[in-house]
């Protein structure tokens, strides 16, 4: 079949950085279904395995965690699905990648695909969806319809799982969102996926708040640059907030947290599947809420960019925008 993978961790300018080639089918296992891929999207964490990740020796890697496509075959244990199925998900962290003619999947972590959407505009939801989702309601436990009187930041309001947060927030609760965004394009984007306000992440955050009349918050979902921000935040929160965090960083020093006794959550959408934990099932049923909401116009794809056919020119294309940190929304790519 054919698929985009790497031997070795190099910069994406490099063209063998992701390359096309050719690896044997995979295998459904019990719980699995195999999909023949019909669309994809990226994501950062696409670009920091590749650049921290090597393969086994002559091995290639296959990145790629949303896919939609079409069940072509079902394991022995499987009960949800049956051929034929369109589904969405955004896989596994320690399984092979989506980037592929056909993919394995557990059934667990998938759903039957948004109807209203193309392969494309479906692509760009599962793993941004998962992680605001569970952000949201696992982490920060705010009530389904719950919220009211109180405010969430959304840091990096325009990328991936900004996109998908600001609109959870807003039809799923009664929160006042609060989204931060640095240029013309990016504060629009956020304002017309219902973003109650946007301000400048480019200037301190503290006082931004302020100039828009808000002051401190009562929790904050941190989804880039929080080492940056990390001192803005903890001013802005009000003392016994709340701070989500999803980025990777160097060093997150949590003692300025204890003075107003704020809690802090870590959202790694990939441990109820890398773990097989009791409640993995969590991640296709969300999905299928979620499919619902963009059925019934609640939700809406947050594509922004297509860069074509699913070929290693055009992934690297993809890395290199993710890199850029000028992403907005995400980056799809449909067909073989």
């Amino acid at each position: 079949m054919k698929a985009v993978g790497y031997y070795q961790p190099l910069p994406i300018d490099n063209p063998e950085s992701l390359q096309d080639i050719e690896l044997p089918a995979p295998v459904a296992g019990a719980r699995d279904l195999l999909v023949r891929v019909k669309a994809v999207s990226v994501n950062p964490v696409d670009t920091k395995v590749r650049k921290n990740a090597a393969p086994e020796a002559g091995q290639a890697k296959v990145l790629g965690w949303d896919a939609v496509g079409t069940v072509e075959a079902i394991g022995s244990g499987v009960k949800n699905f049956r051929v034929g199925d369109r589904v969405y998900y955004a896989g596994s962290i320690i399984r092979p990648g989506a980037n592929a003619e056909l993919h394995a999947v557990d059934e667990r972590i998938a759903a039957l695909a948004p109807k209203s959407l193309d392969d494309a505009q479906a692509a760009a939801l599962p793993l941004t969806t998962i992680t605001a989702y569970e952000l949201l309601f696992d982490r920060l436990r705010v009530p389904k319809g719950g919220g009211e009187g109180q405010t969430l930041l959304i840091t990096g309001g325009a990328g991936g799982v900004g996109s998908i947060l600001i609109q959870l927030a807003r039809q799923l609760t009664k929160l006042r969102v609060v989204a931060t965004a640095s240029r013309a394009e990016t504060r629009e984007w956020c304002l017309a996926l219902g973003a109650h306000t946007v301000i400048d992440h480019s200037r301190p955050l503290a006082a931004e708040l302020k100039a828009a009349g808000i002051g401190e918050v009562d929790m904050v979902a941190s989804l880039t640059q929080t080492e940056q921000h990390c001192a803005q935040i903890i001013e802005s929160l009000k003392p016994q907030g709340q701070l989500a965090v999803i980025d990777d960083m160097k060093l997150l020093d949590a003692m300025p947290l204890k003075t107003k006794s704020l809690s802090l959550h870590w959202e790694m959408m990939f441990a109820r599947s890398r773990f097989e934990t009791p409640d993995m099932a969590q991640q296709g049923a969300l999905l299928a809420e979620v499919a619902a909401l963009v059925d019934a116009g609640r939700i809406r794809t947050t594509a922004n960019a297509s860069f074509g056919t699913i070929n290693a020119a055009n992934l690297r294309r993809a890395h290199a925008l993710i890199e850029s940190g000028k992403a907005q929304g995400k980056v799809v790519l449909a067909g073989f």
